[in-house]
């Protein structure tokens, strides 16, 4: 069985280039990440995995990220923090109601992605 101590990232996007380049990127800082392709496949991954930060794009098709979060929030249990990722100019507006520690604008600097996930997880090596 695999080993999933330390800081697990659930990346939810329906683009699979962010999706790859986010996982490579926080992969290659030694978190432990998996990814899925809309908010339906993430709330199914949940079982399985339980993340300590969740990287949330919020239009995605089959089931976007308002309703991931509202329904993500209504299971038992701690829940992990919320970063959304979101391409609108009016990216505070796009998010209101939504429980956020952060918010990132697509296209995002990886350097602010790290950032946003080491103020919630920081890495001790």
């Amino acid at each position: 069985m695999e080993d999933l101590s330390g800081d697990r990232i659930l990346v939810v996007d329906d683009d699979d280039n962010i999706r790859q380049i986010v996982q490579l990127c926080l992969s290659d800082e030694g978190y432990r990440v998996r990814d899925a392709p809309n908010g339906e496949a993430a709330l199914e991954m949940l079982g399985n995995f339980d993340p300590e930060l969740i990287l949330l794009d919020l239009r995605m098709p089959v089931m976007n990220g308002w309703e991931f979060a509202r329904r993500y929030r209504t299971r038992p249990g701690p829940h992990a923090p919320i970063v959304a990722f979101v391409a609108a100019l009016n990216a505070k507006e796009e998010c209101a109601g939504l429980e956020t520690v952060a918010i990132l604008s697509k296209p995002f600097d990886l350097d602010d992605l790290l950032a946003a996930v080491r103020a919630q997880l920081p890495l001790v090596r």
